[in-house]
């Protein structure tokens, strides 16, 4: 494992965000969802391509937050442009557990 400095954990947006919509995304290489996530006023709507199939179904994500890195490079993902990073744990057969908030929060809170 590589060691950062301060410096360069406070440049990582982490920012708690509520998903609005859920898309099947047949295009991609490994099953994954599109999502459309909530990230408040000064963040605004951001898109994402999530491998989370496995653990979640479109109806279990619609309305529950997440947290995501907002400030990374828009990424190209077939015919889908992803705009921030979902976060979540990775288990041994590679499914993912979301990372969330135990109580809801308002949208766009950074996470610290």
């Amino acid at each position: 494992m590589e060691t950062i400095t301060w410096n360069d954990f406070e440049k990582v947006e982490m920012r708690v965000g509520t998903i609005i919509e859920v898309n099947d995304f047949p295009e991609a290489r490994k099953p994954a969802y599109q999502l459309v996530i909530d990230f408040g006023p000064e963040i605004g709507i951001k898109k994402s391509s999530a491998q989370i199939t496995k653990c979640y179904s479109k109806e279990d994500l619609v309305q529950k937050q997440i947290v995501a890195v907002v400030n990374f490079p828009k990424k190209q993902i077939g015919t889908f442009m992803s705009e921030c990073l979902v976060l979540g744990s990775v288990g041994l057969e590679n499914e993912i557990i979301l990372l969330t908030s135990d109580k809801t929060v308002e949208n766009g809170l950074r996470i610290a």
